[in-house]
């Protein structure tokens, strides 16, 4: 099968890595990749943004299947470009996707189909928006309806911040992903991430894993499209597990089959384990990063006939296996990230270092000549296994010592309220 990825982040390198081990595979493609993609696919320069583009491509090089991976062309429904030119591809439709393109679309569907999420309001302007909030108390949480690349939530633990994040919003500072804002009431617990591919009928649950959005140790600082994860999340027990899949992904899949709209791809729950019970904070339709670099480490299905059969409505039948081991992934971020950042920094040492247990997805990289630059905010993901999420934090951070990049950070406490939970529970 002669494969086109699409993307260039960690999430893309983790499924490339992956996709490359199949022996289903004789010719992986992946536009437009980064530094680390190299190793194990042919990256190819295509503006992923101009569908007729890659539609070409996959015409010229006989391309079998298109996998798509970011967000943006999920939404903008390259996918249904692709399918339209006649070749198989691994992408909700650009209706399905919605369920990530707007917040808004998502709140009315738990509505219409009585899935637990946190009471909203819809806003389309600035006056509306703020005359709601007056009506509410704080902490409460503010979203950008469309996508912000993961910085467009403000959870906003007073009326005043909760005012600037609405203000900031309509004045521009998600541009069209600010149009319109749902504001959510701010629930209580723990949040969790649960992955299922679909195939428009059937479902097929992959694993659990836990992401750390926030910048900097003890999560405080800004939003960020992610600092880390483990998987999988122990606290998803099996109870919660089986309430999720019964109140909160089946009937999104009925759901969107009824409106016409089936979801063929990968449901990427993001549950808030409240008192309450478990309950949907939003979607994503797409394999989360850096989720995603966590899962393939612990995955040992082959993953390329899953994606093919979500894509071709055959689903039913396949299972999947992992191994008995945690995986726990470290992002090594540009200073400034997610603010404003330089590009351009050399990395040292990042090469070298992967083994069974511990392996180095690229996201924000480039070559020059034989030398690794930084390109971008989220740079490196350095992921490893082990036993428990202890041992696999401790080869993480021991991998991350080894490189050497003075203008980048990570956090250090990946992994933290797992590691609490055990050594709580071994007392």
């Amino acid at each position: 099968m002669r494969v086109l990825m699409i993307g260039s982040g960690g999430r893309e390198h983790a499924l490339a890595w992956k996709i490359a081990q199949s022996p289903l595979l004789t010719k992986l493609f992946i536009a437009p990749g980064n530094a680390g993609t190299a190793a194990v696919a042919e990256n190819v320069v295509i503006d992923i943004n101009d569908h007729r583009a890659v539609t070409d491509f996959c015409k010229l090089m006989a391309i079998d299947f298109v996998v798509v991976g970011p967000d943006a062309q999920v939404v903008a429904g390259l996918g249904d470009d692709v399918r339209a030119a006649g070749i198989t591809c691994f992408c909700p439709s650009k209706a399905a996707g919605q369920l990530e393109g707007s917040k808004g679309f998502t709140k009315q569907l738990c509505d219409e189909m009585d899935i637990p999420t946190a009471a909203y309001g819809r806003f389309d302007s600035e006056a509306a928006a703020l005359a709601y909030l007056y009506t509410q108390s704080a902490p409460i949480v503010i979203k950008a309806d469309g996508l912000a690349a993961g910085k467009g939530v403000t959870v906003a633990m007073t009326t005043e911040e909760a005012e600037e994040a609405i203000i900031d919003c309509f004045s521009g500072t998600f541009g069209a992903a600010g149009a319109s804002v749902v504001i959510e009431e701010f629930m209580e617990g723990e949040e969790v991430s649960l992955f299922v591919l679909c195939d428009g009928e059937n479902i097929l649950p992959l694993t659990t894993a836990q992401d750390h959005k926030r910048a900097f140790d003890g999560d405080t600082g800004p939003n960020t499209g992610g600092m880390g994860a483990y998987s999988p999340a122990p606290v998803m027990t099996r109870e919660i597990y089986e309430e999720v899949i019964e109140r909160v992904i089946w009937p999104t899949v009925r759901g969107l089959a009824a409106r016409g709209t089936p979801y063929q791809g990968v449901l990427y729950a993001g549950l808030m384990l409240t008192p309450d019970g478990p309950k949907l904070v939003e979607y994503n339709a797409r394999f989360g990063d850096p989720e995603t670099q966590v899962m393939v480490m612990r995955m040992e299905s082959d993953l390329l006939p899953l994606l093919h059969a979500t894509a071709t409505g055959t689903l039913k039948g396949h299972d999947v296996s992992w191994k008995d081991q945690y995986a726990l992934t470290v992002i090594m971020a540009t200073d400034g990230y997610p603010g404003t950042y330089g590009k351009g920094s050399e990395i040292q040492g990042a090469e070298g270092l992967d083994s069974e247990t511990l392996h180095v997805f690229h996201a924000g990289t480039r070559r020059d000549g034989d030398r690794l630059l930084a390109a971008g905010g989220r740079v490196l993901n350095v992921t490893a296994l082990g036993k428990d999420v202890k041992e696999a934090q401790q080869r993480a951070y021991a991998g991350v010592e080894q490189i050497a990049w003075p203008e980048g950070f990570s956090r250090s406490d990946i992994g933290w309220r797992e590691i609490a939970r055990q050594f709580t529970n071994s007392d």
